[in-house]
Protein backbone atom coordinates (compact mmCIF):
# COMPACT_ATOMS: atom_id res chain seq x y z
CA UNK A 1 0.00 0.00 0.00
CA UNK A 2 1.54 3.20 -1.01
CA UNK A 3 1.13 5.93 1.71
CA UNK A 4 1.52 9.91 1.33
CA UNK A 5 3.06 11.67 4.13
CA UNK A 6 3.39 15.45 4.42
CA UNK A 7 5.49 16.78 6.89
CA UNK A 8 6.33 20.46 7.84
CA UNK A 9 9.81 21.72 7.70
CA UNK A 10 10.78 25.09 8.77
CA UNK A 11 12.77 25.65 5.82
CA UNK A 12 14.22 29.30 4.70
CA UNK A 13 16.49 29.23 2.10
CA UNK A 14 17.27 27.00 -0.92
CA UNK A 15 20.10 25.32 1.04
CA UNK A 16 17.54 23.94 3.17
CA UNK A 17 15.05 23.12 0.76
CA UNK A 18 17.87 21.10 -1.18
CA UNK A 19 19.34 19.11 2.34
CA UNK A 20 15.66 18.37 3.39
CA UNK A 21 15.15 16.47 0.14
CA UNK A 22 18.19 14.97 -0.01
CA UNK A 23 17.76 13.68 3.30
CA UNK A 24 14.16 12.43 2.30
CA UNK A 25 15.27 10.37 -1.00
CA UNK A 26 17.59 8.34 1.11
CA UNK A 27 14.98 7.16 3.36
CA UNK A 28 14.31 3.39 1.80
CA UNK A 29 10.81 3.23 -0.13
CA UNK A 30 10.83 6.81 -1.31
CA UNK A 31 9.16 6.94 -4.39
CA UNK A 32 8.45 10.45 -5.19
CA UNK A 33 9.28 13.47 -3.08
CA UNK A 34 8.01 17.10 -3.68
CA UNK A 35 7.24 20.50 -2.08
CA UNK A 36 3.60 21.59 -1.01
CA UNK A 37 2.06 24.82 0.40
CA UNK A 38 2.15 28.05 -0.03
CA UNK A 39 5.83 28.91 1.10
CA UNK A 40 7.18 25.77 -0.14
CA UNK A 41 7.33 24.55 3.21
CA UNK A 42 5.95 21.19 3.24
CA UNK A 43 7.74 18.16 2.09
CA UNK A 44 5.25 15.44 0.43
CA UNK A 45 6.64 11.56 0.17
CA UNK A 46 4.94 9.26 -1.66
CA UNK A 47 6.25 5.42 -1.19
CA UNK A 48 5.98 1.84 0.45
CA UNK A 49 6.85 1.01 4.09
CA UNK A 50 8.13 4.37 4.89
CA UNK A 51 8.68 4.98 8.72
CA UNK A 52 6.71 8.87 9.17
CA UNK A 53 8.58 9.19 12.96
CA UNK A 54 11.60 8.38 11.91
CA UNK A 55 11.74 10.15 8.96
CA UNK A 56 9.80 13.42 10.94
CA UNK A 57 13.66 12.63 13.50
CA UNK A 58 16.14 13.20 10.71
CA UNK A 59 14.07 15.72 9.23
CA UNK A 60 14.22 17.46 12.64
CA UNK A 61 18.15 16.56 13.55
CA UNK A 62 20.01 17.55 10.35
CA UNK A 63 17.91 20.30 8.91
CA UNK A 64 14.86 22.41 11.28
CA UNK A 65 11.88 21.93 12.94
CA UNK A 66 10.08 19.44 11.86
CA UNK A 67 6.21 18.98 12.18
CA UNK A 68 3.91 15.32 10.95
CA UNK A 69 1.24 17.34 9.17
CA UNK A 70 -0.49 14.31 7.73
CA UNK A 71 -0.15 10.41 6.69
CA UNK A 72 -2.40 8.73 4.48
CA UNK A 73 -3.44 6.22 1.46
CA UNK A 74 -1.49 7.71 -1.64
CA UNK A 75 -4.25 8.26 -4.22
CA UNK A 76 -3.80 7.12 -7.51
CA UNK A 77 -3.98 9.52 -10.57
CA UNK A 78 -6.02 7.81 -13.68
CA UNK A 79 -5.16 9.52 -17.22
CA UNK A 80 -7.75 10.00 -19.49
CA UNK A 81 -7.16 8.33 -23.12
CA UNK A 82 -9.17 10.60 -25.80
CA UNK A 83 -11.10 7.84 -27.97
CA UNK A 84 -9.28 7.02 -30.79
CA UNK A 85 -12.27 6.11 -33.08
CA UNK A 86 -13.75 9.77 -32.64
CA UNK A 87 -10.68 11.79 -33.15
CA UNK A 88 -9.45 12.41 -36.94
CA UNK A 89 -6.23 12.30 -37.73
CA UNK A 90 -5.35 14.24 -40.86
CA UNK A 91 -2.73 13.13 -43.47
CA UNK A 92 0.76 13.93 -43.22
CA UNK A 93 1.51 16.85 -45.08
CA UNK A 94 3.50 15.60 -48.19
CA UNK A 95 6.71 17.31 -48.58
CA UNK A 96 8.42 17.62 -51.84
CA UNK A 97 12.21 17.93 -51.90
CA UNK A 98 13.38 19.90 -55.04
CA UNK A 99 16.57 18.61 -56.59
CA UNK A 100 19.20 20.72 -56.57
CA UNK A 101 19.97 23.26 -59.26
CA UNK A 102 21.78 22.58 -62.27
CA UNK A 103 23.70 25.32 -62.77
CA UNK A 104 25.67 26.32 -66.73
CA UNK A 105 29.25 27.17 -67.15
CA UNK A 106 30.62 28.62 -70.20
CA UNK A 107 34.73 28.26 -70.70
CA UNK A 108 35.72 31.03 -72.66
CA UNK A 109 39.36 30.78 -74.16
CA UNK A 110 40.78 33.60 -76.11
CA UNK A 111 41.78 33.23 -79.70
CA UNK A 112 45.19 33.68 -80.45
CA UNK A 113 46.75 33.63 -83.15
CA UNK A 114 49.92 32.07 -81.56
CA UNK A 115 48.49 28.97 -80.42
CA UNK A 116 46.55 27.90 -83.60
CA UNK A 117 49.33 27.00 -85.74
CA UNK A 118 48.73 24.49 -88.86
CA UNK A 119 51.77 23.60 -91.06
Amino acid sequence: MKQKIVIKVSMHCQKCKSKALKIVVAVPGVESVGLAGKEKDEVVVIGEGIDSVELTRRLRKKVAHAELLSLGEAKKVEEKKPNSGDAKCSPPPCGYLQPPPCYNYCVVQPNDPILCNIL
